[in-house]
C-alpha cells in the first residue's frame, strides 16, 4: 500500500516497482507491475441547456457537454432527474 501523496491527475496510470527489506538488507528491485489507474468519480456534465426548438406538448430535449475528467473510466450513461417546481427531483426511467 502506498501512502505517499501523488500530484498526478485522476485517470493517470502509474506503474510501480517494489524492494523488500529486512534486518540483513534490501532485495533486488522487482519487475514493474502491470500498472494501476488512479480512479475517482467523473466530473458533472457541463452546459446543460434545453433545445427549445424541439419542445412539444409531451417532450423536452436537453443537451450537455461531458465533464473535463472521466475519473479514469469512460462515462457509459447518464441519469436525468427533473423537478416539477416543488424542489423535489425525480429520476427519469
Amino acid at each position: 500500500m502506498i501512502n505517499e501523496p501523488f500530484s498526478l491527475p485522476w485517470g493517470s496510470s502509474i506503474v510501480a516497482k517494489v524492494v523488500a527489506y529486512n534486518f540483513y538488507g534490501d532485495s533486488l528491485t522487482s519487475e514493474p507491475g502491470n500498472g494501476a489507474i488512479l480512479i475517482t468519480y467523473p466530473d458533472a456534465p457541463l452546459n446543460l441547456q434545453e433545445t427549445v426548438s424541439e419542445r412539444t406538448k409531451s417532450t423536452i430535449t436537453f443537451s450537455w457537454t461531458e465533464g473535463f475528467k472521466n475519473g479514469g473510466s469512460q462515462v457509459t450513461d447518464y441519469r436525468v432527474s427533473y423537478d416539477s417546481a416543488i424542489s423535489v427531483y425525480s429520476q427519469l426511467a
